[in-house]
């Protein structure tokens, strides 16, 4: 329930408090007083879209908040507790400057917009003078059947199963479609990965390869440079050692003085023979262990040469066959999968579909079978307006094709008059008919709404007389169901059967014009009523019109 609205420094408001209460709320005021402004700035409190003209000349920004009591609205306070927010005390709040900006707040913390709309529509339902012109597009008779039997939140599934449904449909079509150039490149791949399986090049295979290769072609020249050095180091007259010993002998045999001169000389020679006899070991060892392998050395010249044509027939270089083996492999085993998952996509897809038309049926069942409910009450108040031989019906038919919201065309259909069969509502010419049409199904729909805070903008328009005095008695009581109702009314019959009266008035002066509102005590309602009813002029008769058209609808709506 709306608790307070405060406005400042929007349109021509300066600073206003205003308190609401449970019940019918009216509010009224000459044209152009800024009745306006108050549905307006409660608007933009839950989301509207911010103009920088609406604030007030002179100043930097407009500030609005509004807070409502949510203690008995269980979805927003899931919709708070779900983002920390929760309280059963709710305060939104907007600002916006003149230069464009705007900034909101949900209890206290910084939010978007599109935030303080999802909330909004939780708090508030709005039915606006204009409400009888969507009345005549068939997508809003819809809408209303469905808030009327419950079953919104079902429609929202079927959509979203809709919108699921339609893309996999999509892929199944691309996916199709592509289907004979994914079999070409399978059937490629499977003979590429073929020949490479029978490849089976190994990691590192070719690095090993090069080398055995490399040590191959080598191996004669090898073992005879190896033989001659061993050759070198041992030959019993002419080697190396040989020469070393006799040469380290004839030192040796030196006197005694030479000799000590030459010491250094003669330890020299005897380490250079333990290294030459040390070489002879080595070159004995790679000697005895090299062998000449004439067809080993064609095989790997054979296999390195495989490897080397499968690399130019997929231009590659031949390190890189490993890898290009591996990602081949990878692509067709994915395009192997392919046909199970297209299989898998199908099924998905015609289980979706089906999942839809049960729910579709459900709904359109439900449809049926709430129609008839509805049509009976909607007729039932308009006879309470004065349409007591309209014959009014909510038609559901089946869709030529389904569509997201369902299998069902529903058709508001009335016959205003015996003997005419009911006719489509935008085939309805009167605009008098058409408003009190929209007043019957709004109190209906506002009866089943699970919001308590309505709004009705003017929804009185082309409607005068007794018939005026029978909508204030509707609307006084929707605010007797436990509800809130704020009605922005023009006909001193509606205003009359309000709980509480709201005036709104304009004041001018040579340096700025101001809005003013206020709650009116028993004397300034009379008044009030008494400008409705006979102008500015107030006349002792029009006074006591108005003290009598007060006291009836305050009795009357007591019983």
């Amino acid at each position: 329930m709306l608790t307070q609205l405060t406005i400042r420094d929007y349109a021509i408001v300066d600073r206003l408090e205003l308190d609401f209460h449970r019940g019918m709320t009216a509010i009224t005021g000459e044209t152009g007083a800024g009745k306006s402004i108050l549905l307006d700035a409660l608007s933009l409190c839950l989301g509207e879209r911010a103009d920088a003209g609406s604030v007030r000349h002179g100043t930097e920004r407009a500030e609005l908040s509004a807070r409502f009591d949510i203690s008995r609205l269980p979805e927003a306070k899931e919709w708070l507790e779900a983002r920390e927010l929760g309280s059963d005390d709710c305060l939104l709040r907007r600002v916006i400057s003149s230069g464009g900006r705007t900034k909101a707040w949900i209890n206290g913390s910084p939010c978007t917009i599109a935030d303080l709309k999802a909330l909004g529509e939780r708090l508030i339902d709005i039915h606006a003078q204009h409400a009888h012109q969507s009345l005549l597009r068939e997508q809003q008779h819809q809408r209303l059947l469905d808030e009327y039997a419950g079953i919104t939140a079902e429609v929202d599934e079927l959509r979203g199963m809709h919108r699921d449904w339609s893309l996999l449909r999509k892929r199944l079509r691309q996916a199709q479609e592509s289907g004979d150039e994914i079999q070409a490149r399978r059937q490629l791949l499977r003979y590429q990965v073929e020949e490479l399986d029978t490849l089976g090049l190994a990691e590192g295979e070719l690095e090993r390869l090069e080398e055995e290769q490399t040590s191959l072609a080598h191996a004669e020249q090898s073992l005879s440079e190896a033989q001659l050095a061993l050759r070198y180091c041992e030959d019993d007259e002419e080697g190396a050692l040989a020469r070393l010993l006799r040469a380290r002998s004839g030192l040796a045999e030196l006197p005694g003085s030479d000799r000590g001169a030459l010491a250094a000389a003669l330890s020299l020679l005897e380490e250079a023979s333990i290294q030459i006899e040390e070489a002879g070991r080595e070159l004995n060892r790679f000697v005895d262990a090299t062998e000449l392998d004439p067809t080993r050395l064609a095989e790997v010249d054979s296999r390195l040469g495989d490897v080397h044509r499968i690399a130019r027939k997929h231009h590659v270089m031949p390190d890189e066959v490993v890898e290009l083996h591996r990602r081949l492999a990878d692509e067709l085993a994915q395009l192997e999968v392919g046909d199970d998952d297209l299989e898998a996509l199908a099924l998905k897809t015609r289980q979706l579909r089906d999942e839809w038309r049960t729910l579709a049926q459900r709904i359109s069942d439900i449809r049926q079978r709430k129609a008839c409910e509805l049509g009976e009450q909607i007729q039932a108040q308009l006879a309470f307006l004065g349409m007591e031989k309209a014959r009014f019906e909510v038609a559901v038919s089946p869709r030529e094709s389904a569509q997201p919201e369902g299998i069902d065309q529903v058709q508001f259909r009335i016959s205003a008059n015996p003997g005419q069969p009911p006719r489509a509502l935008n085939k309805i010419a009167s605009g008098g008919e058409l408003s009190r049409i929209s007043l019957a199904i709004q109190v209906v729909a506002a009866r089943h709404s699970t919001i308590p805070t309505l709004v009705f903008d003017e929804v009185d328009v082309g409607i005068s007389g007794a018939t005026a005095e029978i909508v204030g008695q509707l609307l006084r009581g929707l605010g007797e169901r436990d509800a809130q109702i704020l009605c922005v009314t023009h006909l001193p019959q509606v205003a009359a059967q309000g709980h509480q009266h709201l005036h709104i008035e304009k004041q001018a002066t040579d340096e700025s014009t101001l809005t003013q509102m206020a709650l009116l005590d028993e004397s300034g309602r009379i008044r009030e009523l008494a400008r409705m009813l006979g102008g500015v002029h107030l006349s002792e008769r029009t006074l006591a019109h108005a003290h009598e058209m007060l006291s009836a609808g305050q009795h009357a709506a007591q019983h």
